[in-house]
């Protein structure tokens, strides 16, 4: 169950690291869709990659909850009352 947990704390470690990334780097630019002034393809490019791996890690991590949720119910399951 170690391994599974360590896979939910990395991915929101590094949910935190891209996130604050994102609001140093490029805190006014839109990743996707239509801005009122013209921006830097570099800062779009930089904010999609960001925005990418931002919800990439919160799928993970949400995923290893669940599992690791369920398998610690399964295991609740399992033992025998008191």
């Amino acid at each position: 169950m170690n391994a599974g947990w360590k896979i939910f704390w990395l991915a929101a470690v590094t949910f935190a690291v891209a996130s604050g990334a994102a609001w140093l780097l490029v805190p006014d630019i839109v990743p996707v869709g239509y801005a009122e002034e013209p921006q830097a393809s570099w800062a779009v490019l930089t904010a999609f990659l960001l925005r990418a791996i931002e919800l990439t890690s919160a799928w993970v991590a949400a995923i290893a909850l669940v599992v690791m949720l369920g398998a610690w119910v399964l295991n609740r399951g399992r033992q025998p009352l008191r």
